[in-house]
C-alpha cells in the first residue's frame, strides 16, 4: 500500500448521484436557498453543504451531491479565509450591517497606527463569544432563534485561532451617524471562528465600538473562491451552463483536502465491501511517522484513482468512516 504524496492534478468529472460543487454564493440568498437551487437544478433530492454563509455575505461554498454528502464531514472542520469590510464609529444589534446601530462614537482621533496596533492583538490563539444571532446551540435551539423571539441570549467564549488578520486598506468616510472608518481586511481563521464578532470585539479595543460591513469568503481548506462557479436559473445557456457541468468528482476533492493511500487491486473489493485491510505503511517511514498518521482520516484510492472510500489507520488495520464502493468517477 503507498501513501501518496502528489495531489490528482486537475479536476474530475462528477455526477449527480456522486458529485461535489463549488459554489461562489452571491449576496441576498440563504445557504439553504442555496442548497434547494441545487436541488432543482441537479433534480437530486441529496445534496448539502459543508459550511453556511450568511445571507449577506459572498463567496465559496462546498455542496455535496447524492452519496457525496458524507464527505462534507470531512470539510467542514477546515480553516476558512475572507475579505471583510468591518466599520468602526459604532456597533449594531446584530454585529453586521443589517443589526440596528447603537449610538455613535467618534473616530476621529484614531490614528492608521492604532488600528493596526488593535488589530494585531487579534492574532493567534483568542477567546471569542460568538454573536448572539449566531448558529450556535442554547439548550437545543439556535442562539439566532432564540434573539429574534426576545429571548436574552448569553453564550460562553470559546477558543478559535485567527491564522492572519492582515489590513489591506483604511478608508475614512460620512454616515447619517457620522464620521466612521472602515477597514478592508483578508482574514484567515479556525473553523467556527466570527468574522462579526471579530469586528465587534476589534472596535471594543478602539473604544468606538465596531460591526462587520461585508464579507466575502475566499478560500476553505486548501479550495479557492477561484475555482468555483454561481448557480444560475437557466440550464442549458452557454453564458448560464448548467449545475452538472460543475460538478467534480469526490475522489479529486478528497485527494486535495485528505492525506491520500493508494489500494492495491487485489484489496479494492474487500475495502469496497468495508472489511477492514492491513493499513501498512510506507517502508522508508519511521515508527514515530507511524503513529502520527493514526486517527488521521485518509482516502482510500484504487489505482484509477476511484475514491473507495475514507479510513483511519487504527491498530495496524483502517477502519472506514465513509465506504464508497466501486464507482466510475
Amino acid at each position: 500500500m503507498i501513501r501518496m504524496s502528489n495531489r490528482l492534478s486537475e479536476p474530475i468529472q462528477g455526477t449527480a448521484d456522486f458529485g461535489v460543487l463549488l459554489v461562489d454564493k452571491q449576496a441576498g440568498i440563504t445557504s439553504h436557498d442555496l442548497v434547494a437551487q441545487a436541488r432543482r437544478q441537479l433534480k437530486q433530492r441529496r445534496v448539502g453543504h459543508a459550511g453556511t454563509l450568511d445571507p449577506a455575505a459572498t463567496g465559496l461554498m462546498i455542496l455535496g451531491v447524492g452519496r457525496a454528502t458524507r464527505l462534507l464531514t470531512f470539510l467542514v472542520g477546515a480553516d476558512k479565509t475572507y475579505v471583510a469590510t468591518m466599520r468602526f464609529g459604532f456597533s449594531t444589534t446584530t454585529d453586521d450591517a443589517q443589526g440596528e446601530p447603537s449610538e455613535w462614537r467618534t473616530t476621529q482621533d484614531l490614528t492608521d497606527a492604532d488600528v493596526r496596533s488593535a488589530f494585531a492583538n487579534f492574532v493567534g490563539p483568542i477567546q471569542q463569544v460568538p454573536s448572539t444571532i449566531s448558529a450556535v446551540k442554547v439548550n437545543g435551539v439556535r442562539a439566532y432563534k432564540r434573539a429574534r423571539a426576545g429571548d436574552e441570549v448569553s453564550l460562553p467564549e470559546r477558543p478559535v485561532v485567527i491564522h492572519a488578520n492582515n489590513i489591506l486598506e483604511i478608508d475614512r468616510g460620512e454616515s447619517e451617524l457620522g464620521p466612521h472608518l472602515d477597514v478592508r481586511c483578508l482574514v484567515a481563521v479556525s473553523s467556527g471562528t466570527y468574522i462579526r464578532a471579530l469586528a465587534r470585539d476589534i472596535g471594543e479595543v478602539l473604544g468606538c465600538g465596531g460591526h462587520l460591513q461585508t464579507l466575502r469568503r475566499t478560500q476553505v481548506g486548501p479550495f479557492s473562491v477561484d475555482q468555483a462557479h454561481p448557480l444560475v436559473a437557466a440550464r442549458d445557456s452557454p453564458d448560464n451552463p448548467a449545475a452538472e457541468r460543475h460538478l467534480i468528482a469526490p475522489s479529486w476533492v478528497a485527494s486535495r483536502a485528505l492525506p491520500t493511500v493508494l489500494v492495491p487491486t487485489p484489496q479494492v473489493s474487500p475495502v469496497c465491501s468495508g472489511l477492514r485491510i492491513p493499513a501498512d505503511q510506507d517502508q522508508d517511514q519511521d515508527q514515530d511517522q507511524d503513529q502520527d498518521q493514526d486517527q488521521v482520516p485518509t482516502a482510500l484510492l484504487d489505482a484509477t484513482g476511484q475514491l473507495l472510500a475514507i479510513a483511519t489507520a487504527q491498530n495496524g488495520l483502517w477502519h472506514y468512516a465513509a465506504v464508497f464502493g466501486s464507482v466510475r468517477q
